[in-house]
């Protein structure tokens, strides 16, 4: 059996700006295997994040073939994305994304109001991902009382708290101080140890280093990886 979770085939992304037209990803073919830890580094406007909206059904390409488990998402339909989503792939971003009027227990359980799941079950799930990143302490918190750190255990307990197998970060240590961003990248460390797939976009090379490999990418292409 396969332990390859994504690959992409000759996968291109092309935008139109006005009557141009941009190709942010140019024929990019790769493989990323089940429990990998990968870091995709490039300067501002490689493609990163492009790349990673296309992982995570955020965005289709506008040609080649995106493979989830053997199964191409393309032809799935918007419903069937938001629900594969939804399942699957729990979202990391560097400005949190915290509803401001909600503490930190409700943010947490966001996801799973999509669920056909009991409360029981919600808060039992809400309380194993917040003891995971260690903030079950500040469940009644609002994230207005949260350090900058805090509200990022916040939000990956949000994206653990659906059990996905596949964790992508857009640039999550990007408004934290050095110690405590290396704090949230020993978070992704472990989940990655503990069998998710982990995608991690950073510019810098310190934290890229921390992952199993990493994966340069300039011009929309792949440099190294």
């Amino acid at each position: 059996m396969s332990n390859i979770l994504i690959e992409t085939k000759n996968v291109r992304k092309e935008y139109s700006m006005g009557e141009e037209k941009v190709e942010a990803i140019k024929n990019m073919s790769l493989k990323i295997k089940e429990g990998e830890f990968i870091a995709i580094i490039g300067p501002s406007g490689s493609g990163k994040s492009t790349l990673l909206h296309i992982f995570g059904c955020l965005d289709l390409p506008t040609s080649g073939e995106y493979l989830y488990k053997g199964k191409e998402v393309s032809t799935y339909s918007d419903d069937q994305l938001s629900a594969f989503r939804n399942r699957e792939i729990g979202f990391v971003f560097q400005f949190f994304y915290l509803l401001s009027r909600e503490n930190v227990l409700e943010n947490v359980k966001l996801p799973l109001l999509y669920r056909n799941t009991n409360e029981k079950d919600k808060e039992d799930m809400v309380a194993k991902a917040l003891e995971k990143v260690g903030m079950d302490h500040r469940k009644k918190h609002l994230p207005s009382e949260l350090s900058g750190g805090e509200r990022q255990r916040v939000a990956i307990a949000r994206a653990l708290v659906g059990e996905p197998n596949l964790i992508l970060a857009d640039e999550p240590t990007g408004n934290l101080d050095t110690k405590t961003g290396e704090s949230i990248i020993s978070i992704f460390e472990e989940l990655s140890k503990a069998g998710k797939t982990v995608i991690l976009i950073t510019h810098e090379m310190e934290l890229a280093e921390k992952a199993d490999r990493i994966i340069k990418i300039r011009d929309g292409e792949i440099e190294g990886g």
